[in-house]
């Protein structure tokens, strides 16, 4: 067997959040020093494991606030768990919140080479790929204007083309898939599956079940911070449903 391309190993995520109704700084650090903060502890993801091997694509599904995109962000490096680690062999792109990067101020064209930098790609080979990307976003007429002038669907489609300019190792979705209008859709999903099927390890997050059945081997239903069932495809989006 393969050694697995993501490990995930006994990931417990805690968060802590004031009690207190407190409107400013000067009152939070008065009353800190007094020894009188009442903390909560929220627990979104409690003794986490699984691995996914190379090629594979897992499906994450679950209800809202069942511990999915916390475990993303925490295998993508974004967040540190409490506990527990991860362990991750190949170059990782995070398509998470697509546009996060973005600088409003500047055109098109300078945060394509922006976003590169921050997802690792260094300047020669984004200039190499810039016309690739311009043409995918298809938004070559308004690649010179500040993007605070751009719609939302103008925004994704340019995310997307930047995210989606290299075959990554390891892919990570989340909800993002419905980028501009119905044609782009259309082509964005295109590029997705060829990323799918050209040895990609993907992990994929959706509500749309029918995109989960469609695209992926293993799905892994979170519940609570738990993993509730992990498995066939079709074995645990049939359990989901019922």
């Amino acid at each position: 067997m393969n050694e697995p391309m993501i490990e995930v190993k006994n990931v417990t995520m805690r968060f802590k959040y004031n009690n207190d109704k407190i409107l400013s700084l000067k009152e939070f650090v008065t009353t800190a020093l007094r020894g009188k903060l009442h903390y909560n502890e929220f627990v979104a993801l409690e003794d986490i494991s699984f691995s996914v091997g190379r090629g594979e694509t897992l499906g994450l599904i679950g209800r809202n606030g069942a511990g999915k995109s916390t475990l993303l962000k925490i295998i993508a490096g974004i967040m540190k768990p409490t506990s527990g680690s991860v362990i991750s062999r190949g170059r990782i792109v995070p398509m998470l919140e697509l546009g996060s990067g973005f600088d409003y101020d500047l055109t098109g064209r300078e945060n394509i080479f922006l976003n590169g930098a921050i997802l690792g790609y260094d300047e020669k080979f984004v200039k190499s790929k810039y016309d690739e990307i311009v043409a995918f976003s298809e938004i070559e007429k308004f690649i010179d204007t500040p993007i605070r002038n751009y719609s939302s669907g103008m925004l994704m489609r340019l995310a997307f083309s930047v995210a989606t300019v290299v075959n990554p190792e390891i892919l990570i979705v989340d909800e993002i898939l419905a980028v501009g209008d119905a044609a782009f859709q259309k082509k964005s999903q295109k590029r997705m599956m060829e990323l799918m099927g050209g040895g990609t390890t993907v992990l994929f997050v959706s509500h749309n079940l029918a995109k989960i059945r469609e695209m992926c081997n293993r799905v892994a239903w979170f519940d609570s911070g738990h993993i509730r069932m992990i498995g066939d495809t079709k074995d645990v989006c049939d359990a989901y449903r019922l």
